[in-house]
């Protein structure tokens, strides 16, 4: 038999179910005429018209990490920018290592791990390498967009 974790106050009595389970998170919800107690608030603040929509951080530094060693978690992001933003950090002469990995294939998470030398910190490294990742992705839209406008009029 395994251990208990935890006494019981009294071995022969049952928990009831509300001592074991937390208390929920959710607010009664009080109807009046059809009306939700949350639409009358957002109506009274004026929310009802405009909803701001806050999106959460999707970039954190993982513990452990130092100035010139971190670990970056980027949340709902895969190999597509993986793998661009390896390469385009590896460019950079004072990173020493990069690599990327995707922890578990049903998690929308990709980890970068950036090593520099001293002369930068990793933080650093990274921001420069999404800015030069994005000035690549608008050098190649804008040929695109030139390349497509002649062709197309050389077709007509």
């Amino acid at each position: 038999m395994p251990a208990t974790t935890k006494a019981r106050a009294s071995s022969t009595e049952d928990a009831e179910m509300q001592d074991v389970t937390p208390p929920s998170a959710q607010q009664p919800v009080d109807s009046q005429d059809g009306v939700d107690a949350m639409e009358e608030d957002e109506e009274e603040n004026g929310f009802a018209e405009e909803e701001e929509h806050e999106e959460p951080q999707r970039v954190r530094i993982l513990p452990g990490s130092t100035s010139t060693a971190a670990s970056f978690e980027f949340l709902k992001e895969g190999h597509t920018l993986g793998n661009a933003l390896r390469y385009i950090i590896m460019k950079n002469p004072d990173v020493e290592f990069c690599a990327y990995a995707i922890p578990h294939p049903s998690e929308e998470k990709m980890n970068i791990r950036i090593q520099t030398y001293d002369t930068t910190t990793a933080t650093a490294a990274l921001e420069k390498g999404l800015q030069d990742l994005e000035d690549l992705c608008d050098v190649v839209s804008e040929e695109f967009w030139t390349q497509r406008e002649s062709f197309m009029a050389a077709k007509h």
